[in-house]
């Protein structure tokens, strides 16, 4: 503790400024102590304060007193001079202590002086507010376009990189890497097992509820079993599964892999005669491929418990829901959900991978690939169920 109450490290972390005007009429700011992150802030507003009061025709900052200085410190210093230096028609003083125009920088010490001659003795310019642009339709139109265009183009490149892979998967089983894709179907099936059961139960049961609204006003309630059990097999089991799983699983995988491009690791791959695509990607495919039927299968039997348990709140008893189940669904319903559930899981995470593949550089560029991903696999999973319901009716299936 010193004498004046303070104690060591508020004296070095102290700074003050001191604000006077000599006999020549020059205003002198004069700096003292550390000048860091810390203590700036309000040392910065009060030498702004002093340049927009002075009347003085000449600037003087007094550096003598500086016993620290980094590089907030620095650009503190070039904004002040920055500003001097317009205010004067654009001349700026140098940190050598010669005066140029109405600007000087004075006895800085000399290793701060070297830092300060890093940035030059030009004055910073000033970055002009970009103005923004008028919409124009026909520019908005042929650039969504454009984009279009090079994103399918993108997306067949890669399915055929895809499918050579997982051919040579096929011929070469021992080269995948088995770990990495247990590890995969691990986060992306058995991790999302529980959010995927309570929302098919939930689907199933606010199905039953609002089809047993209208079928009671014909006494035919108890179809209601046929319609949850069908539209749970057909649809509503592998459509809502694949959905789940872009939201979470789809997102993850590019998330993941765009995070890897951000740090230069997919480009290590490729440097070390490692394709991206079967190093990567493949063991992801195979994982989705592997659990999103599994998924279907527990969406399914969610979904199912949920209509039975409208149904037994109907006054049925539950062996007639599962008669009626029985007598309603076939095989070829729950085999035509399982193939839709297949190509589901490709899309997800083909989708997935492809979006974080094409992740650039930036704060915000693994984020945006997660939303392309997510909203790109949600599209194309909708697509792809309305390509199997146009085969299925024209196949009778």
């Amino acid at each position: 503790m010193g004498d004046d109450g303070m104690d060591e490290p508020e004296q070095l972390r102290a700074a003050d400024l001191t604000v006077g005007t000599t006999s020549e009429g020059v205003l002198q700011l004069q700096l003292t102590g550390r000048l860091d992150a810390q203590t700036i802030p309000s040392l910065w507003e009060r030498c702004r304060e002093a340049l927009q009061q002075r009347t003085a025709q000449r600037v003087v900052v007094d550096a003598a007193g500086i016993s620290y200085c980094d590089g907030a410190g620095v650009a503190m210093l070039l904004d002040l001079r920055g500003d001097l230096g317009r205010d004067a028609g654009g001349n700026a003083g140098a940190a050598s202590g010669t005066n140029t125009g109405r600007v000087e920088i004075r006895d800085l010490p000399e290793v701060y002086r070297r830092l300060l001659e890093l940035f030059g003795s030009e004055p910073l310019p000033l970055l002009e507010r970009a103005k923004p642009q008028p919409s124009c339709l026909p520019v908005d139109v042929g650039r969504t376009a454009v984009g279009l265009w090079k994103d399918l183009r993108n997306l067949v490149s890669f399915v055929g990189e895809l499918g050579a892979a997982l051919a040579y998967a096929a011929r070469h089983p021992r080269g995948v890497r088995w770990r990495d894709a247990l590890l995969a179907a691990e986060n992306a099936g058995v991790n999302a097992l529980p959010i995927v059961f309570l929302i098919s139960f939930l689907i199933g049961l606010i199905m039953a509820f609002q089809s047993a609204i209208p079928m009671r006003q014909f006494g035919a309630e108890i179809f209601v079993a046929d319609l949850v059990a069908l539209s749970m097999l057909r649809e509503l089991g592998p459509l809502m599964t694949a959905i789940l799983l872009a939201g979470r699983s789809g997102s993850a995988f590019a998330a993941e892999i765009g995070t890897m491009k951000v740090n230069e690791e997919i480009n290590a791959l490729t440097t070390m005669g490692l394709d991206p695509v079967r190093f990567l990607v493949v063991t992801r495919v195979l994982a989705a491929v592997f659990v999103t039927p599994l998924l279907t299968m527990f969406a399914n039997l969610a979904g199912l418990l949920g209509g039975a348990v409208v149904f037994v709140s109907l006054h049925f008893p539950l062996v007639t829901y599962v008669n009626e189940v029985l007598a309603a669904v076939r095989l070829g319903d729950l085999t035509g959900g399982l193939v839709k559930s297949v190509a589901f899981g490709v899309l997800v995470a083909g989708i997935g991978c492809l979006r974080g593949l094409q992740t650039r550089t930036g704060a915000s560029a693994v984020g945006l690939s997660t939303t392309r991903a997510v909203v790109s696999g949600i599209l194309l999973i909708v697509l792809a169920d309305g390509l199997f319901s146009v085969l299925y009716y024209h196949l009778g299936i």
